[in-house]
């Protein structure tokens, strides 16, 4: 009788419990984990390795404050470059994974990622597009504002700054190209 007022009574015993609840206490008894054999010495698992080769490493590679070395495979698809490779590996040469900074570097780190990507596609023959990128033609035949409003979506409270997100990087490029522009104009005009 959980939330009364009065004293349930004894708390039963690991028997009882065992005999009344199915699988109770089964991390108890070494015996009674489904794991158990496997963690016995001299089980032979069929591996020709006691620990797998260490994969060769051709440059410096990230690994946390809490591992005391390199896992023995690791991923390579995508090395770390410029400002948000240093910020990442900042991360990891100065903070714990158990700490926020660790965290937010990384987050960090990937939005300059993705600043840079935007960035440099400015400069491309085709540079991104934002309208037919970001999916909001997408949603122009499938009841864009019902399937949003009166639904419980969760991603209505950021909903507003999506096209700050979207567009701001544009219109900040815009910006700087007419302010680059009218500063090399406006020394040609006084001249003539």
């Amino acid at each position: 009788m959980p939330y009364t007022a009065n004293k349930p009574g004894r708390t039963p015993s690991s028997e009882e419990l065992r005999a009344r609840i199915p699988g109770w206490g089964a991390d108890l008894d070494a015996a009674d984990r489904p794991a158990f054999p496997r963690e016995q010495p001299g089980i032979s698992t069929g591996a020709h390795w006691a620990l797998p080769q260490q994969q060769n490493t051709y440059r410096p590679r990230e690994r946390s404050l809490e591992h005391e070395r390199l896992t023995p495979v690791f991923g390579t698809a995508q090395p770390l470059r410029g400002v948000a490779g240093k910020v990442r590996r900042y991360a990891y040469e100065k903070y714990s994974e158990g700490q926020a900074a660790h965290w937010l570097l990384l987050v960090a780190g990937d939005r300059i990622d993705a600043a840079s990507a935007h960035v440099k596609s400015l400069f491309t023959r085709r540079p991104d597009d934002p309208i037919t990128q970001s999916g909001v033609l997408g949603e122009r035949g499938r009841h864009p504002f019902a399937s949003r409003f009166g639904r419980g979506r969760v991603d209505l409270k950021h909903a507003w700054l999506d096209p700050i997100l979207v567009v701001g990087p544009w219109v900040l490029a815009g910006v700087l190209v007419f302010k680059a522009g009218r500063a090399i104009v406006r020394p040609a005009s006084r001249r003539g």
